[in-house]
């Protein structure tokens, strides 16, 4: 019969954005890693699970399954799930705290999770841009995590940020995405120098862009993208003597042609091809598009749009090579520029 000291291991949060199944191996893996449960220890029910702990069946199935494919659990029909397997080694855990989820900032972590694999356990949360959640979230932090890494992106608030990841204990802390002032601590980096790469990608595009008169770029005035782009951007444009505008909001904003437009944020994106439409120009000839960030789908709308994106993949990458080495170094991940119909 199954002991119910096995709950105490089990630790399943429900503002976490990692997978419950993934929270379930991991808790039964550490579990098994400090020695609380042994060889032959049987485990509950599939059914059992699910209740005790308000997951779905297909959750509690899911995990059992992928425990097994460790060979670190097994089964005999009538009798249930036992540990078969003990010498097991997990010692890398990971709190993972992206400030939002989007297409690019999944590419990041499904390549972190990829290469790190059964290394590694990750406990992956998402702050929505929110200084207080941000706050919260560390300072709630538990002390057996090995490494923090941490995009820090706010709309507001944030400027005393620093103060709560320089209080983070034990962990090895890793800042990706962008580096922040005052951490007094090591860490490790893998980050994009906004400013610099944004002057360097619109260069690489010079050649289209003098077909036009002017350049916009649609910048947010409550956004948690960098001024970083907006210096870079400003820099170009006066570099190369172009005529240029900061619109805040895309909505009110009247479209021209000759204009070039260098969109931030997806739902701009989808408000300006929706006035393109409507005027029925065509995106390459009468108007212009940039758009921030490369995701699958812009290859093919408007037979594909041209973008200025770092290597997500890369990032996700030199992230997890980080962990695995144990070596904290910083590690700039350049922009690249991707011509396509829309420019």
């Amino acid at each position: 019969m199954t002991s119910d000291n096995i709950y105490r291991y089990i630790q399943i949060d429900d503002r976490s954005v990692t997978p419950k199944y993934q929270q379930l191996i991991s808790s039964l893996l550490k579990a098994v890693e400090s020695g609380g449960i042994t060889t032959d220890y049987p485990l509950p029910s599939i059914n059992e699970l699910s209740y005790e702990l308000d997951i779905s069946r297909d959750t509690a199935e899911k995990a059992y399954r992928h425990l097994k494919q460790m060979g670190v659990i097994g089964s005999v029909p009538g009798k249930g799930y036992f540990i078969i397997k003990t010498d097991i080694s997990q010692t890398i855990q990971v709190f993972l705290l992206f400030n939002k989820l989007s297409a690019h900032k999944k590419i990041i972590y499904d390549s972190m999770v990829s290469m790190l694999g059964e290394k590694a356990a990750i406990d992956f949360y998402i702050y929505n841009n929110d200084y207080g959640l941000f706050k919260q979230l560390l300072r709630n932090l538990k002390t057996d995590y090995t490494h923090c890494v941490i995009i820090p992106h706010f709309l507001e608030g944030g400027e005393l940020a620093y103060q709560e990841i320089n209080a983070i204990e034990n962990a090895q802390l890793i800042l990706l995405d962008k580096k922040i002032q005052g951490i007094n601590r090591p860490f490790g980096a893998v980050y994009e120098n906004f400013e610099r790469d944004i002057f360097s990608a619109l260069g690489e595009a010079l050649p289209a862009l003098q077909r036009y008169d002017t350049i916009k770029i649609i910048f947010p005035s409550y956004t948690y993208f960098p001024d970083e782009i907006l210096k870079g951007f400003l820099h170009f444009c006066r570099e190369y003597a172009f005529q240029y505008k900061v619109v805040a909001n895309i909505k009110e904003e009247t479209i021209s042609k000759g204009e070039v437009y260098i969109n931030l944020m997806e739902e701009d994106l989808v408000v300006l091809l929706d006035k393109i439409q409507q005027m029925q120009w065509q995106p390459g000839q009468d108007v212009g598009i940039i758009s921030y960030n490369e995701t699958p789908l812009k290859r093919f709308i408007l037979n594909g749009i041209t973008t200025i994106s770092t290597d997500f993949k890369a990032m996700g990458e030199a992230t997890a090579r980080m962990i695995i080495d144990n070596q904290l170094s910083e590690v700039e991940v350049p922009f690249k520029l991707t011509l396509r119909p829309s420019l």
